[in-house]
C-alpha cells in the first residue's frame, strides 16, 4: 500500500497540513520544519499525489503538447527536447495528436476535460486559429515554431521563414545555376507560404534565370520522393531548396532511383539540420534552425505565463544560418 500524508505526518510529528505545505510550491513552511518533514518521507518511501495536489492548488502542471505532424522524424527530436524540458521545471506533458483536427474548437474542448494549465502548439504547418482559441478560451499558449509577426496575438516562437527562402535562393545563386526550383510542402501551410515568398523575392533579382515551382502534398519522405519522381520525367532544375530536411532526403531517394546523382546533376538545400541530415550517407546542405532553441524559449514564456497569464504577447525569433554538406557544389574560390 502507498504510503499516506498522514504517516509522514505520524512519523516527522507534525500536522497533515504542515507535510502538505512541504510539498507545495510556494507554500510556507519553516526549514526546520521542512526537513522533518522530508527526512520522514525518505524514511517511508512517500511520493505525493499529484492529483491530490492539484485539488489543493487548482492546478494540474499538466501542459498540452499538440502538433499535427507526427510523421516527420524532426518532431522525435522536438518531443524529445520538450517533454524533458518541461520535466525538469516540475511539469507534466500531456502530448496530443491534432493530424486529423480541423476545428480548433474541438482542440480547446479536448485539453480542457484534462484541466491543463497551459498549451503548447508545436508546429509550423497548423493554422494560427488553433493557438487563438486557446488565447480566446482563457488558456495560457505559446505557438512554438509559429509565423513571425511585428504584432503576434499569442506568444510566438520560432524562425523568420520568409529569411530562409531568400537564404536558400542566395546559396543556389552562389553556385550559379540557370534553373532553380523550389520544392515545398503543403500549399496551405503557413511556413510553405513564407519559405516560398522568400524564395521567389530573392530570385526576382536574378531575371535571367529560370525559376519554376512545385508542392508535395506533406512534409514526408514519401511525399518528396513522390514529387521529385514526377518532377524528373520533365525537365527537373539543375538545383532545388525543399521546403524541409525530410523532404530533400525523399527527393535524394528519387535522384538515385534515376540513375543520377547529387551535386553533380542536380544540387539539393533543405531546411531545420535535423539529426539525420548529418549522417554520413545523406550529408544533407540545409539551412539550421535552432530548436533547442525555440523550444527552450517556447518553455521559459510558458512557465511566465503560468504567474502572470495576461503577459503581453512577444515574438521571438531566432536567426538561421546555411549548413554546407555535399548536396551542392562546393563554392568557387
Amino acid at each position: 500500500m502507498p504510503v499516506t500524508l498522514k504517516e509522514v505526518a505520524e512519523r516527522a510529528g507534525v500536522s497533515r497540513s504542515a507535510v502538505s505545505r512541504t510539498f507545495t510550491d510556494g507554500a510556507s513552511v519553516s526549514e526546520k520544519m521542512r526537513s522533518k518533514v522530508e527526512k520522514a518521507a525518505r524514511e517511508l518511501g512517500y511520493s505525493p499525489n499529484a492529483l491530490a495536489s492539484s485539488l489543493t492548488t487548482g492546478r494540474t502542471k499538466l501542459i498540452g503538447l499538440v502538433s499535427n505532424n507526427f510523421h516527420n522524424p524532426i518532431f522525435l527530436e522536438v518531443f524529445d527536447l520538450f517533454t524533458r524540458g518541461l520535466q525538469d521545471r516540475g511539469l507534466r506533458p500531456l502530448l496530443v495528436n491534432l493530424t486529423e483536427e480541423r476545428d480548433p474548437e474541438n482542440s480547446v474542448r479536448m485539453l480542457r476535460q484534462y484541466s491543463v494549465d497551459g498549451v503548447v502548439v508545436a508546429s509550423s504547418t497548423l493554422p494560427p486559429e488553433f493557438a487563438l482559441a486557446f488565447r480566446d478560451a482563457g488558456v495560457p499558449v505559446v505557438h512554438s515554431f509559429g509565423r513571425a509577426s511585428s504584432s503576434p496575438k499569442v506568444h510566438v516562437v520560432g524562425i523568420d521563414n520568409v529569411e530562409t527562402g531568400r537564404m536558400a535562393a542566395r546559396a543556389l545563386m552562389a553556385r550559379g545555376y540557370k534553373h532553380v526550383a523550389f520544392l515545398g510542402g503543403p500549399r496551405d501551410a503557413t511556413s510553405t507560404q513564407d519559405r516560398h515568398k522568400g524564395f521567389v523575392e530573392e530570385m526576382a533579382l536574378h531575371p535571367d534565370v529560370r525559376l519554376t515551382e512545385s508542392f508535395a502534398k506533406a512534409y514526408s519522405h514519401e511525399a518528396g520522393r513522390r514529387e521529385m519522381l514526377r518532377l524528373l520525367d520533365d525537365q527537373p532544375a539543375e538545383g532545388y531548396f525543399c521546403g524541409d530536411d525530410v523532404l530533400s532526403i525523399g527527393v535524394l531517394s528519387a535522384i538515385k532511383d534515376k540513375g543520377l546523382s547529387c551535386p553533380d546533376d542536380i544540387g539539393i538545400i533543405g531546411l531545420n539540420d535535423m539529426e539525420m541530415s548529418r549522417w554520413e550517407n545523406i550529408d544533407l546542405t540545409t539551412i539550421h534552425q535552432p530548436i533547442k532553441q525555440i523550444v527552450n524559449s517556447s518553455i521559459e514564456l510558458m512557465v511566465a505565463m503560468l504567474d502572470e497569464p495576461d503577459r503581453y504577447p512577444e515574438a521571438r525569433i531566432f536567426p538561421c544560418s546555411v549548413v554546407e554538406r555535399g548536396t551542392l557544389p562546393e563554392l568557387p574560390a
